[in-house]
């Protein structure tokens, strides 16, 4: 997959993934805000500790959750193909060098939202941190190693 298509790909997550995170914001219980709360707390602590790979799942755990608080099936089921073509780069980022110290306010920022019931806040944190996972992926890019053609 080129960069430009990775890009379009999460520009469309960027407008789903708003929608879920507000109506998730409207539809949050007291149990769901004590989850999401818990992968705030999980999340910090692995970014202290170095875990990426940690940090890279409760990344996928937090989104998941975001997207199943929503109640919004379409949008989960058009996201999953979406982050389905584009797993590699994802997790390219994930692993990028200073990401997790980057992306983590962001999440927290989404789970405060959600969490306190303000739908556009919600919306707005998501959409800013999809913007920024969009500025990333170019240099993400330009680090990945390249593979040797033929000898």
């Amino acid at each position: 997959m080129s960069l430009e298509e990775a890009i379009e790909i999460t520009e469309v997550r960027m407008a789903l993934e708003g929608l879920c995170a507000a109506k998730a914001a409207e539809r949050a219980t007291d149990d769901d805000r004590r989850e999401l709360s818990e992968i705030g707390v999980r999340m910090r602590a692995a970014v202290a500790g170095g875990d990426m790979f940690g940090y890279s799942e409760l990344n996928k755990r937090l989104h998941d959750l975001v997207l199943t608080i929503s109640g919004q099936a379409t949008a989960r089921a058009v996201l999953a193909r979406l982050r389905g073509q584009n797993v590699r780069r994802q997790f390219r980022l994930a692993m990028h060098p200073g990401r997790p110290n980057t992306s983590l306010p962001q999440h927290l920022e989404i789970i405060e939202a959600v969490g306190a019931g303000g739908p556009e806040a919600a919306e707005a944190a998501m959409r800013k941190h999809l913007r920024s996972v969009v500025e990333a992926l170019p240099e993400v890019e330009k680090s990945r190693p390249r593979r040797f053609d033929a000898l």
